[in-house]
């Protein structure tokens, strides 16, 4: 934890929800959604695309050619990089014109914004 980040004490029910809610590991994951999520997490185990995933949460969306300059990268370094995160389901692509513009997929937006956090 940063230590400019406060602790913040959950609420009494919001604990109890957590703690009733089913567990993860009430039972082994099947092979499909293991790697549907081994997917995601490597999607995620890169610090480029923790980067590129943080700019797109703070713009709401980026075009491809504006992402080249805060990441450092080259175009074709970060076209490699957000079709991993397009094909783990974390970023869409929207073509306007000749340009491509990302923005956050709404199905793991709140694992993006965990994994940010």
């Amino acid at each position: 934890m940063s230590p400019t980040r406060e602790r913040r004490s959950i609420p009494v029910a919001e604990r109890d929800a957590v703690v009733c809610a089913p567990s993860v590991v009430d039972a082994p994951l099947g092979e499909t959604e293991a790697t549907r999520r081994a997917l995601l997490l490597a999607a995620l185990a890169d610090p480029v695309r923790l980067r590129l995933l943080s700019i797109l949460a703070s713009r709401g969306a980026a075009c491809s050619c504006d992402l080249e300059s805060p990441l450092g990268k080259s175009q074709p370094t970060i076209s490699h990089h957000t079709k991993v995160l397009a094909d783990a389901g974390l970023v869409v692509a929207e073509r306007r014109g000749r340009w491509t513009w990302w923005r956050l997929s709404g199905e793991h937006s709140d694992l993006v914004r965990l994994a940010l956090d």
